[in-house]
């Protein structure tokens, strides 16, 4: 009998066995013992991000870090306009307008946006930051740039009967410098900031 015509399925059983048993090794590793080791040393080292960077008060959950909220009230900071639908800051669909620099319908709703700040503060002049009439590509942003907080500042401390220099202080607090002060931009965490004030004694 030729080599040639020796049986398949010898040739096939001594690939068979270690093929299964490199399946079986890898599944344990790539898809039970890589996923608990890094789930470990996360929840260990880094709690705070692994479990969504929550933010609490009094016991309750009010937010994410990284994830923006809505505030229209004259009495707290504005953050980034969001363009999910169908509401604001909405995390299960995240996105942007994607509206380009030449769309009249980008170029309208700056200016709704703009004539919306001026009328919430009709004594402040100055020029409005983009950042507060443009939304950024994933529409969750929670920061703001330090020149968007100051531009608000005054009509934050006018509302709640406030010392400018003390919401200016508050923004300074919570002003975040750039990572190794290199990498990223200095902001400010609109949530945190606003619970900061709401935290501040009834004047």
């Amino acid at each position: 009998m030729t080599q040639s015509s020796l049986p398949a399925t010898t040739s096939q059983g001594s690939i068979l066995r270690p093929a299964l048993t490199l399946f079986a090794v890898l599944s344990l590793i790539t898809g039970l013992l890589y996923p608990l080791v890094v789930t470990g040393v996360a929840q260990t080292a880094f709690s705070h991000q692994a479990n969504g960077s929550l933010i609490t008060q009094g016991g309750k959950t009010v937010g994410s870090e990284l994830i923006g909220q809505s505030f229209t009230q004259p009495g707290h900071f504005w953050g980034r306009p969001s363009a999910t639908a169908p509401m604001p800051y909405n995390a299960a669909a995240s996105g942007g307008s994607n509206q380009g620099p030449t769309n009249p319908a980008l170029a309208e709703a700056a200016k709704a946006r703009i004539e919306a700040l001026r009328a919430a503060d009709p004594g402040n002049t100055r020029p409005v930051p983009v950042d507060l009439v443009t939304a950024s590509a994933s529409g969750l942003d929670p920061q703001i740039s330090p020149a968007a907080a100051d531009y608000q500042s005054a009509r934050v401390a006018k509302a709640r009967g406030l010392p400018l220099a003390q919401v200016q202080a508050l923004v300074q607090q919570h002003t975040e410098s750039p990572w190794l002060g290199l990498l990223g931009e200095p902001r400010v965490n609109v949530l945190a900031l606003n619970l900061a004030l709401d935290s501040l004694p009834k004047q």
